[in-house]
């Protein structure tokens, strides 16, 4: 049998066959290198300017939830969910955790009041989306606020804690994405959650813990200064959430009936397909870094 692809019979251009890969991998290399890049910028030079990326890609997020959601007739709020999602990443910056707190409480509860302005049909499924939407994007990623805030609000450079602690958690992630798809093209036989996620194997989450495990003792040892076990335990806890993260969202984007959140990312999908891992990640590794490396 020829491998050529015969055209569909409506005239449409027939979709490219990235074989194992799964994606266009030179379009996925090139983005990732124009997103690192600027993140790398920002920290680097003005880590304030770090928060405006953060910002953004809440609000590109929320969009984009707010598009799938809509296949299932469900409803997202965008202008508060964006404006009360942009107000949580500053105010953790500039104030904290616990001004993140009530951000949050205070960005809920005007999301229900906006609510009442549809009426009652759908308010109580609307509600809970928006809500879990809150949660999902905005507060999970206002730990990303959180980390950069130490050891200061202003400057940037290698010198910075905050910086440090933001490419520590950046590159641990990226590691664990790394190792898994690799191991899983080359190796991956076992499935782990066939139903939810096909293409995710038992190897590729050996190879993903094996990456994780490493970056996060070199990370730790010689860019934090930090204990060896402080690494091993930052390895073991990114690999299970970013794995978790990975498939809570193939759950949603099966149950949505969607491959992709968007196309916004060439060679990705949406934001979201790529901020899964990050989102589920940060939380635990702030929470680790904070009281055995910063404290």
């Amino acid at each position: 049998m020829s491998s050529t692809s015969t055209p569909p019979s409506n005239g449409a251009a027939p979709k490219k066959d990235h074989g194992r890969a799964g994606r266009d991998l030179k379009a996925a290399i090139g983005s990732a290198v124009v997103l690192l890049g600027a993140i790398a910028a920002s920290l680097l030079f003005w880590k304030p300017a770090f928060m405006v990326i953060v910002a953004i890609a809440v609000v590109v997020a929320v969009w984009e939830l707010r598009k799938g959601l809509l296949a299932k007739d469900i409803d997202l709020p965008e202008q508060p969910l964006m404006v009360g999602g942009v107000v949580m990443v500053v105010v953790a910056y500039l104030w904290g955790s616990a001004a993140l707190v009530t951000a949050t409480a205070v960005s809920a509860l005007v999301i229900m009041l906006w609510l009442l302005r549809r009426g009652i049909d759908g308010y109580v499924k609307n509600a809970t989306a928006s809500v879990f939407a809150l949660i999902y994007v905005p507060f999970l990623g206002s730990f990303v606020a959180l980390m950069l805030a130490e050891g200061g609000r202003d400057g940037g450079g290698l010198d910075d804690p905050g910086v440090k602690g933001i490419i520590t958690f950046i590159l641990v992630t990226i590691a664990s994405d790394i190792g898994g798809y690799v191991a899983g093209v080359l190796f991956g036989k076992h499935p782990m959650a066939p139903v939810i996620s096909p293409k995710k194997s038992w190897e590729g989450f050996a190879g993903s813990t094996l990456a994780t495990v490493g970056a996060g003792v070199a990370l730790v040892v010689y860019l934090l200064d930090g204990e060896w076990w402080i690494g091993v335990a930052l390895g073991l806890i990114a690999v299970v959430m970013a794995t978790l993260g990975d498939l809570c969202e193939s759950v949603m984007k099966r149950d949505l009936g969607i491959k992709d959140m968007s196309q916004v990312i060439p060679g990705h999908g949406g934001l979201m397909d790529r901020l899964d891992s990050l989102l589920a990640t940060i939380a635990p590794i702030w929470l680790l870094l904070h009281y055995g490396i910063f404290t």
